[in-house]
């Protein structure tokens, strides 16, 4: 089997991060739709009732085992120069990074426009929260939330993973996590049955998602994020998004989190960060503070793969 070095991947972390920089998602169908309906099938299968979390662990190494064992299969015999591509090609792949600004922006320019039934049209797109009357303030909220989050779980995530495990770890953490998006409900059908895809998210997220909190943290102002990832983390539902949310809103001086609208059903969540109440100016921040996040993590792997060429010089 073909193992490169530890420097190449930090190299090759670089090169996959700029084609997405370039190009994006892919113009036509994104190969996560053919697995999001392979997903469907799976879980129609198996979710049956009976046995429900056994059957949800089986679903997901059904979903995700084949694809991540082909990836290792063909960087693990493919020449060099073709491996190298793979690993590129995976972690493109992987990262959202272009694909989440495009959604983005767009919510920010509708709101600094006053435009508010365009803002809560591309916002719908994001959030599984009803925007149907959300005002600016909850519509830059809820950008500026999903902004930071998908961060980690669009970027920082599958970097790590790529660090890791080159592009059948991006993969691997992709496909997850795209399975706790679909599986990870905490409703009658997927409470016992999401369960698996739930908790493995969690488990391939923990150590990413504190990273992406100290880079948000370094990034902005970092003792306000540093207090609030400490004192406000805990108290959020998801034990990353927690970290990540409360160490972006602070480094951001914004409020997030509070009242909104799921499934018709007002829940009121932890505020977190502190400063001022979300305006579109901190949906603009909020991108920035990824893209300032993304090249401090782009600058740490080129210097770790410089410095191997360096040694082995």
């Amino acid at each position: 089997m073909l193992l490169l070095s530890a420097y190449s991947m930090a190299l090759l972390a670089v090169l996959g991060t700029i084609v997405d920089r370039l190009f994006g998602e892919p113009r036509t169908r994104h190969p996560l739709v053919g697995f999001g309906r392979l997903a469907t099938r799976i879980e129609a299968r198996l979710n049956t009732g009976h046995r429900a979390r056994p059957a949800g662990i089986l679903a997901w190494f059904v979903a995700v085992a084949p694809p991540v064992g082909i990836a290792w299969m063909l960087v693990g015999v493919l020449p060099f120069s073709y491996a190298c591509l793979v690993h590129v090609l995976l972690l493109w792949f992987a990262l959202g990074a272009k694909s989440l600004r495009q959604h983005i922006a767009p919510i920010a320019r509708a709101l600094s426009l006053g435009d508010l039934d365009d803002a809560r049209r591309l916002t719908s797109r994001i959030v599984s929260r009803d925007t149907s009357n959300a005002d600016e303030n909850a519509l830059s909220r809820a950008a500026v939330e999903s902004a930071l989050e998908n961060g980690n779980d669009a970027i920082f995530g599958a970097l790590f993973w790529f660090a890791i495990a080159g592009g059948p770890g991006a993969l691997m953490f992709r496909l997850a996590n795209t399975l706790d998006a679909m599986w990870g409900y905490r409703t009658p059908r997927y409470l016992r049955f999401g369960w698996a895809a739930a908790r493995f998210d969690d488990v391939l997220n923990f150590i990413p998602a504190r990273l992406t909190a100290a880079s948000y943290a370094l990034t902005g102002d970092t003792r306000m994020a540093w207090h609030c990832w400490r004192t406000q983390a805990r108290a959020w539902d998801s034990p990353n998004a927690g970290p990540v949310m409360a160490s972006g809103a602070g480094s951001l001086n914004v409020l997030i989190g509070g009242a909104a609208v799921y499934h018709g059903v007002l829940e009121h969540r932890p505020t977190l960060g502190a400063g001022h109440d979300a305006t579109p100016r901190h949906v603009v921040a909020a991108l920035r503070l990824v893209e300032r996040s993304t090249l401090l993590w782009l600058a740490t792997l080129l210097a770790f793969a410089l410095s191997g060429a360096t040694m082995h010089g």
